[in-house]
């Protein structure tokens, strides 16, 4: 049970109103994050431009997502972005590595070893260490590199929203959300 009630979006106005009409399904977190409500567009905004418009690939997003799920103990996100991953070309294999924490697998290829390993220290230190940086430099352009920070840092926000508030876990709504923030 969440420790805060969720929103329903019925009592909702204006430009919250029309964003949840929007939605195909009213998922828990965007009905938590409606007590913020100077904020939850612009994060919606945010979290809509990392899922469709970053230069990042798809598969690479979604690694670095299940990643900061997986560090930060967010089982909402998790829950929400394993259909998500497999969805747009991630194997079982890479999340399953990802979930392990294993970023050495087999599965994963140079590339996202390198991003992988970035993206842990961008987590769990914040300053990354020259030799990681670089090895991620190596692969990927300096757009994606800022683009891999900003990803994880809205992760990293939603999971603490949905975990500090103990937000009921949705059942995974997978690629509908997904193809719906597209439009």
């Amino acid at each position: 049970m969440a420790r805060l009630p969720l929103i329903d979006p019925e009592t909702t106005g204006g430009d919250i109103r029309a964003s949840f009409d929007r939605m195909p399904v009213k998922l828990n977190i965007f009905r938590m994050m409606a007590h913020a409500e100077a904020n939850m567009i612009p994060a919606m905004r945010l979290g809509n431009s990392i899922l469709h418009k970053q230069k990042l690939s798809a598969v690479n997003r979604e690694l670095l997502i299940l990643q900061a799920a997986q560090l930060e103990g967010g089982a909402y996100e998790w829950r929400q972005h394993v259909p998500i991953a497999l969805g747009v070309g991630c194997t079982q294999a890479q999340v399953d590595a990802v979930e392990r924490g294993d970023y050495e697998a087999v599965a994963l290829n140079e590339a996202e070893r390198a991003l992988l390993k970035f993206g842990r220290e961008v987590v769990e230190n914040v300053r990354v260490p020259d030799a990681i940086f670089a090895a991620a430099r190596a692969h990927f352009s300096d757009q994606e590199i800022v683009e891999s920070i900003v990803t994880l840092g809205f992760y990293m926000m939603m999971a603490r929203v949905t975990e500090a508030t103990e937000t009921d876990l949705d059942p995974a709504a997978g690629m509908k959300v997904y193809d719906s923030g597209r439009k």
